[in-house]
């Protein structure tokens, strides 16, 4: 009579053990794609695609960023979180593309295309054509460090990139005082504060660190790790094809 619930606890403890060591071992979900938004709180047809983007950024699968650029600041309304760096990365994706296509709302996917920013149908489209990327990232934090863990999805080899680390802010609400958006309430998500460069990665599995610090942007709430393909361009290196990224936290 004993030896029955002696093996029925055993059973159940194996069961409970087992799933506990699957649960651990469960990758991260990778991302299938970036896609970056080149906006501007002067920009009389942004909003769209900024309300588009916060939908985006609710798909774990999909890592939606907003760049807001500064090139619409005369208009009468300077963008409160424009980067003059986030203009210039748009300018050098039009000169690598070899187009000159520099507008907003403009999103780019990986690296590449890129369209309307407020054109859903062609955005998800897109999306859908992506295939997986040839990196695969990891990240983690200990010591005041970030630890970007990093190895080649085909052993055979996958390229090479840069490795950069974006503070960002998930979601930002700015009420528009003049300009062409004047008396609109606007809402931003994964909002870039900055570009941190990480270091190189030759497609080999490594680990590169960077202060947790360098996360810590004004405002910031989390970070994304972008690797990204570059080619020298005239202006210097042009960023290309992301071949990989990773979120901070759940």
């Amino acid at each position: 009579m004993t030896q029955r619930p002696r093996l029925l606890l055993a059973s159940l403890a194996a069961l409970v053990l087992g799933g506990a060591s699957a649960h651990a071992q469960t990758p991260a979900l990778q991302p299938r794609a970036v896609v970056e938004l080149f906006t501007s709180q002067g920009c009389s047809s942004c909003p769209p695609a900024d309300a588009l983007f916060v939908e985006l950024a609710k798909d774990p699968a999909v890592i939606a960023l907003t760049m807001p650029v500064t090139y619409w600041d005369y208009l009468g309304w300077k963008d409160t979180l424009g980067h003059d760096a986030f203009t210039k990365r748009q300018k050098l994706y039009a000169k690598a593309r070899g187009d000159g296509q520099v507008y907003t709302p403009q999103a780019v996917i990986n690296g590449g295309a890129h369209l309307v920013g407020s054109d859903k149908a062609g955005i998800e489209k897109s999306l859908r054509k992506q295939g997986a990327f040839s990196a695969r990232v990891s990240l983690s934090e200990g010591g005041g460090m970030v630890r970007v863990a990093l190895s080649p999805v085909d052993p055979a080899g996958s390229g090479a990139g840069s490795v950069w680390l974006l503070p960002t802010t998930r979601m930002i609400t700015v009420p528009i005082g003049r300009g062409e958006n004047q008396g609109k309430t606007i809402s931003y998500a994964n909002v870039v504060r900055c570009m941190v460069k990480v270091g190189d990665w030759d497609g080999k599995a490594a680990t590169l660190t960077t202060p947790l610090a360098s996360a810590k942007a004004v405002d910031s709430d989390g970070y994304v790790v972008l690797v990204q393909s570059e080619q020298p361009g005239r202006y210097g290196m042009m960023p290309g094809a992301v071949i990989g990224a990773a979120r901070s936290g759940p």
